[in-house]
């Protein structure tokens, strides 16, 4: 604690502060402590007190508090900026584009997300702001219907049969794009995924289109591939053709 002022100020300051049992700078905590030390010490109801030493006790702490230095007044609490509006969108919606209601405090508007959008990016609506500005939409992609987005690449899994996956050969995966074929082989590691290039999210601006990353679970549900032919001959070559 520094005194500034008149020299008997400097003066009294110090005679207060050896009073109660100090010297030099202290906070207000040290000087808090000392002060109610020293008028314990000094209560005259108390064996060894004595009246004059308590009110010189009682004045001195007074005189300090008097020449500490004023506390800053504390400054109002910043406003945080109000987050900025999230567009949500679905793996699929990323992938293909898609018109999307999104609400904006008491107002819903309707956005059009081009297809390629990645999370992260953003989106300016045209006078979407409540002043007729322009607004700036985060977009993220959240996981739907077992896929999920990361970057430029979806992931997926697709249930194999078990046979296969312990022998290895031909898989047919049903992605957005339609069937796709892979080959696995029987020394393949699990987890198993497979990698179908170019059926990501598609390409946009400078970011080039990403990949499909398919992991294989084995499942003894699935039809064996001479069951899948089966199923689909059947599916085609009905009574009434096979009668013709």
């Amino acid at each position: 604690m520094s005194a500034h002022g008149h020299p008997s100020d400097v003066s009294g300051v110090r005679e207060a502060l050896s009073t109660l049992g100090l010297s030099g700078d202290v906070d207000a905590a040290a000087l808090k402590t000392a002060f109610r030390a020293a008028v314990k010490a000094a209560r005259p109801d108390q064996t060894g007190g004595d009246a004059e030493r308590f009110r010189r006790v009682i004045a001195a702490y007074r005189l300090i508090q008097a020449h500490q230095p004023a506390r800053p007044a504390l400054s109002p609490p910043k406003q945080r900026p109000a987050p900025a509006p999230v567009l949500v969108l679905t793996p699929m919606q990323a992938i293909a584009g898609a018109r999307v209601e999104l609400r904006l405090g008491a107002r819903v508007v309707r956005v059009t997300a081009p297809a390629g959008l990645r999370s992260g990016d953003h989106l300016r609506l045209r006078r979407g702001a409540a002043d007729g500005g322009d607004l700036y939409l985060s977009v993220l992609i959240r996981p739907e219907d077992g896929m999920s987005v990361v970057g430029d690449d979806i992931f997926m899994t697709w249930p194999t049969e078990q046979r296969l996956m312990a022998d290895g050969g031909r898989v047919e995966i049903e992605t957005h794009a339609g069937t796709r074929s892979a080959w696995i082989t029987a020394d393949m590691a699990a987890p198993v995924r497979v990698r179908l290039k170019g059926l990501g999210l598609p390409a946009r601006g400078s970011r080039e289109a990403g990949h499909l990353f398919v992991t294989l679970t084995p499942s003894s549900d699935v039809p064996s591939a001479a069951e899948d032919l089966l199923l689909r001959f059947t599916r085609v070559w009905t009574q009434e053709r096979l009668a013709a």
